[in-house]
């Protein structure tokens, strides 16, 4: 046998009606006017059935209007008829109480079927008791209320074998109807085992009907006893061994009799003296039983309830339910993602989130438009800086400056001579150096110097420093990103440049001031050096 579960929480057998977390105070009382009306009309549909067949047969009618098949296929049809109770218990309890139907068998939702044959041993000596006392009472009534004719051997052995097939169905639906369904419906409203045992042990003797006062109170100390038994060991399985051992005992003497099983006496029509012999038999039983509970230890409380599911709202988000489609699939973390969104959450279209930048925008990320910082914002063009194309030269003339393409470097000698070797204006050509210095014109990012090789600043060469007249009249041409300032300080600055040693190159947004303090906060555009704000004026 399992022992007894040590968890506190476990619920004993008459409170298991709550075992179930659908459990909702109105299902009890549903249940049972279910289980009522459903039983009636069941066995009244049966029996209608029945009686057509046997009207259609041309069988004889019983003084109550039934149809009269014989004693023994009389008492199978009665007792099949009640046994179909047990099925419907168990729909009820399914449907209806919302937990598993075995819960109504026993605290652990099942049968216990070596426990349940302990108790058919314990529950042999006092049904060979019962028959032996009665015996010798007077009147003769151990015989079921029956003739004292033997009704031979052939009718004794089909009846016994018709009795041990049906009586032990019709025993184990009568226990679920009463002592297990209305046992635990009353268990659900109260936790006293000895309040929830007498509803049923009242409508158990009431269903027998009423014969002698002896004989309900037999009934209702059969009852009584019974459910006190089924929440002590915790299932149904010692009520249901006294039960059907008790009908089998009934039945099995009226069966050894002529038209034995023909007469319509139940427990409910037992003489006093019948009724104390009853009455010692099954507080007997109830004695070896509990003996037996303590020394087997047959589990009489449950596992702890479950915990009630709650559904989550529609619509509402993780850790609930979440709506099917809302971001797609794909999910991070708790939440889905949205196919081809920027991790980890979906940005909005068109946004310039921390997560997803614009198409072309610097590294790296894009502020919103107009927003200060902490990122630069883009060129007034929209464009973003990257290497000067040839297509944006200077025009081309005597005295144009020519462009540079990022990443050239100064020929050898300073000047930078053209590939062509000519000593006119040339013309800029990418990854070459700027043209001759005879042209007296300044290369894109470059500045004159003096006579021979000059600094290089990145990504561009200086033109001629022979010409003394670039100093004076020469415009600088455009600044290319990444230059650097030439050594006389009038190329114009790129953001991110440094000042030039003489302080006179005009500074990008955010560069450091010159040694001299003098150089311009911003770019402007380019100007003769003695127009110039902050510039060396020419003598």
């Amino acid at each position: 046998m399992t022992a007894t579960s040590p968890d506190p929480i476990g619920l004993p057998y008459h409170r298991m009606a709550r075992y179930s977390p659908h459990h909702r105070w109105w299902r009890p009382l549903l249940g049972t006017v279910v289980l009522v009306v459903g039983s009636v009309l069941v066995a009244g549909i049966l029996y209608a059935l029945v009686d057509g067949i046997g009207w259609a047969a041309g069988y004889p009618e019983l003084p109550d209007g039934g149809t009269d098949f014989g004693p023994i296929a009389n008492t199978g049809l009665d007792l099949a008829f009640i046994a179909l109770d047990l099925p419907l218990v168990l729909l009820v309890v399914l449907w209806l109480g919302r937990r598993p139907a075995g819960t109504v068998a026993s605290v652990i939702g099942r049968p216990r079927w070596g426990w349940l044959g302990w108790c058919l041993l314990a529950a042999v000596p006092p049904m060979v008791l019962l028959p032996v006392v009665a015996g010798f009472l007077p009147g003769d009534e151990g015989d079921g209320g029956g003739s004292d004719v033997w009704a031979g051997w052939q009718t004794f052995l089909v009846s016994l074998a018709m009795l041990a097939v049906l009586v032990p169905l019709q025993s184990a639906a009568e226990e679920y109807v009463f002592r297990g369904w209305l046992l635990q419906a009353a268990g659900a409203y109260l936790r006293s085992p000895w309040l929830a045992v007498l509803p049923q042990a009242v409508l158990f003797a009431a269903a027998h009907g009423w014969g002698t006062p002896w004989g309900f109170a037999d009934l209702l100390v059969f009852a009584v006893v019974a459910g006190l038994l089924t929440i002590r060991t915790g299932g149904l399985e010692a009520s249901m061994a006294l039960h059907a051992l008790n009908n089998l005992l009934a039945f099995g003497v009226s069966a050894a009799y002529v038209d034995g099983l023909a007469s319509d006496e139940t427990a409910a029509d037992a003489s006093w003296q019948l009724a104390l012999i009853d009455m010692a038999s099954v507080l007997l039983f109830a004695a070896i039983v509990l003996r037996l509970a303590r020394r087997r230890h047959p589990q009489h409380l449950s596992a702890p309830p479950p915990e009630p599911t709650y559904a989550p709202p529609q619509g509402a988000y993780w850790p609930y339910g979440q709506v099917p489609g809302a971001y797609g699939s794909g999910a991070y973390g708790p939440y889905p993602q949205q196919p081809g969104a920027p991790w980890p959450y979906p940005q909005q279209p068109g946004g310039h989130g921390v997560y997803a930048p614009p198409p072309g925008a610097p590294w790296p990320y894009a502020p919103p438009q107009g927003n200060p910082g902490p990122y630069p914002p883009p060129p007034p063009n929209a464009t973003v800086p990257g290497p000067a194309a040839a297509s944006d030269a200077a025009p081309s003339g005597p005295d144009a400056p020519h462009p540079v393409a990022p990443g050239d470097a100064p020929s050898p000698d300073g000047p930078g001579a053209a590939p062509s070797g000519a000593d006119g204006p040339g013309s800029a050509v990418l990854g070459g150096a700027s043209g001759a210095a005879a042209s007296g014109s300044a290369a894109p990012g470059a500045a004159p110097g003096p006579v021979g090789p000059s600094p290089a600043a990145r990504g561009a060469a200086s033109s001629s420093a022979a010409s003394s007249s670039t100093a004076s009249g020469a415009v600088p041409g455009p600044a290319v990103p990444g230059d650097a300032h030439s050594p006389d300080g009038i190329s114009p600055a790129v953001p991110g440049d440094a000042h030039s040693p003489d302080g006179t190159s005009p500074a990008a947004p955010g560069d450091a001031l010159s040694p001299d303090g003098i150089s311009p906060a911003a770019p402007a555009p380019a100007e003769p050096s003695s127009q110039q704000p902050g510039g060396a004026q020419e003598s």
